[in-house]
């Protein structure tokens, strides 16, 4: 298509000129001019004509030119440009004439300037950045080489880098805010000031003071925990003092005792110490003249101690001489004071194994309350439940015991190794005096059975048969019959003698008791009956001085737990001294 316009374009050119020659022809001839002074002035038309076109192809091909240097300049900067900027060269497409490539080639030149610009503008912001944080941080700067165009890979890597150390500000600041605030607070609370560089630097309201480097961010960490401890022995101090007035308060019986002590709650740790530590001096010396009654109240406070750490009699016994002396001075106070502190310090310590044996015995107390109850038989007929819950109570109550017996075991062996003494408790050890509990417990239990058996036995009846005369005596009464025996009961025969007085003489009546005792355990089946039958032990008098009714019952229950098997009648002769 621009061909075809050109080539039309050229055409009317040459049109134009013949036309304008045809028009100076024409003139010439209605002038009149002669043939050659029309060939003149027609080379002079020739000659402008081809001067002018000459001058044309001058100027455009010095416009060609212009353009191919232009083209060469722009190939040299591009080259230089990727060199710089660690890129590929750039590929001229073929078939593109001179003013396409110079276009192309200057397009792309501007391009890659405007991105060398934006490269070395954020390399220098990111470098100011680094420069800033590094410091902060007390970190290295990321390095580039100077006078150079970074790559995007150096630019990227620097851009991580500089993030890196903005979220590693971030954090550290997060934690000397936090530390700062400790170290004001904790300071406030004490009433202290800075003393070290450290801490005024923490405690600096401009954050560009304190660097946020490891070294700094360990330091200021040890040193809110030093304040702590700090802190923490203040309190002490202040709890002791506190302790130590409260104590003067009951002792001396002041109406400070019931709270009325004037304390500053906007105060600090200092200002108690020192508030307390002048009220403790004013209750020391009142106490010196009244020493009698605070040691005698000291005296009180040593028994509740002893009652409340369990202490038995050999315990107490090493400050009976102190406890006893009725020489009140003040060295016999000092002694009394030094005990309380060693007593209340023990049982500090000894809280746990004293917690777990209030627990154990609380326990204990259930059980044996249960124990009681099992024996009642009035509790079958309660209603609503109350025996299927005392039967769970009393389940989870004996998975307890011995739980918390195996606690306290390792609790005393862990008190053993770190003491190296016994833990001992009203005397006794502690595991000991568990088994006393039970022992004595068990005792109890028999002592209430044998008191049962031997209530039941009194009121069994007696019947004693009277002999028959040696003669047939008309008018002698009839015997009376023998009581009939179930096949669950043992009858005993007692000699017994009895004596009546005369004068001067003594005469001896024996008559035999039969005694009808129920036995302990229904007569065996026909598949026992030939198991070996251990029999009762005889008692008489000889071996066994001074047996009771109740031996004999307690000896009687022994055997028949033993699963003897009394389908006979045994007969126990016991001769009574006279």
């Amino acid at each position: 298509m621009t061909s075809r316009k050109s080539e039309t374009m050229a055409s009317s050119i040459i049109s134009g000129i013949n036309i304008a020659m045809a028009e100076l022809v024409d003139i010439w001839n209605s002038i009149g001019i002669v043939e050659e002074q029309r060939v003149e002035r027609m080379l002079t038309v020739k000659k402008h004509i081809e001067d002018l076109l000459r001058d044309m192809i001058t100027e455009e091909e010095a416009l060609k030119n212009r353009i191919k240097s232009s083209i060469a300049i722009s190939q040299k900067q591009l080259d230089e440009l990727y060199e710089e900027m660690s890129a590929e060269p750039y590929k001229l497409d073929e078939g593109q004439t001179i003013l396409q490539i110079q276009r192309n080639l200057r397009h792309k030149v501007d391009a890659l300037q405007k991105e060398k610009k934006d490269r070395l503008q954020e390399l220098k912001t990111l470098q100011q950045e680094d420069d800033q944080l590094c410091v902060q941080l007390c970190a290295t700067p990321y390095y580039v080489p100077s006078n150079t165009v970074p790559s995007h890979v150096q630019l990227k890597a620097l851009r991580e880098h500089v993030q890196d150390l903005a979220a590693e500000k971030r954090s550290r600041l997060a934690v000397f805010t936090a530390l700062r605030e400790g170290v004001v607070c904790l300071k406030s609370e004490m009433g202290h000031d800075p003393e070290t560089s450290l801490e005024r630097e923490a405690a600096s309201d401009d954050p560009d003071v304190f660097l946020l480097t490891h070294g700094n961010i360990k330091a200021l960490q040890l040193l809110v925990e030093q304040l702590k401890v700090k802190k923490e022995s203040l309190i002490s101090t202040r709890d002791k003092l506190k302790e130590r007035a409260m104590c003067l308060w009951n002792r001396l019986d002041c109406p400070e005792k019931d709270g009325r002590f004037p304390v500053d709650t906007q105060g600090t740790l200092t200002d108690d110490i020192s508030r307390w530590q002048v009220e403790v001096h004013r209750l020391e010396a009142l106490q010196k003249s009244r020493l009698e009654d605070v040691i005698e109240k000291a005296r009180l406070e040593l028994m509740d101690m002893w009652d409340k750490c369990l202490f038995g009699s050999k315990q107490r016994d090493t400050f009976h001489y102190y406890f006893c002396d009725v020489n009140y001075t003040e060295a016999l106070l000092i002694a009394h004071d030094s005990e309380l502190v060693k007593l209340r310090d023990y049982h500090d310590k000894a809280r746990p194994l004293l917690d777990a044996l209030d627990k154990w015995e609380k326990n204990w107390e259930l059980f044996q309350d249960f124990e009681r109850k099992a024996s009642d038989p009035g509790r079958f007929s309660n209603r609503g439940g109350a025996l299927l819950k005392e039967t769970k109570e009393r389940t989870k109550v004996q998975k307890m015991l011995p739980k918390l017996e195996e606690e306290m075991k390792g609790a005393v062996s862990a008190w053993q190794k770190s003491h190296g003494s016994e833990f001992l408790v009203r005397g006794l050890k502690l595991m000991d005096y568990i088994a006393s509990q039970r022992e004595e417990h068990k005792l109890l239990k028999d002592k209430e059975k044998n008191e049962r058996m031997t209530k039941k036995s009194e009121n069994t009846i007696f019947k004693t048969p009277t002999k028959r005369p040696l003669t047939g005596a008309s008018g002698m009464a009839t015997p009376n019959k023998t009581r009939k025996q179930t096949p669950n009961q043992t009858v005993l025969r007692c000699n017994s003698t009895s004596v009546s007085s005369g004068s001067g003489s003594s005469g001896c009546s024996s008559s035999s008791t039969y005694l009808s005792v129920p036995s302990a355990k229904p007569p065996q089946g026909s598949t026992k009956k030939n198991r070996i039958l251990e029999p009762l032990q005889v008692f008489n008098y000889e071996q066994s001085p001074g047996i009771t009714y109740s031996d004999f019952t307690t000896e009687l229950s022994r055997k028949a737990s033993q699963e003897a098997i009394l389908n006979s009648t045994v007969l126990l002769d016991v001769e009574k001294r006279n």
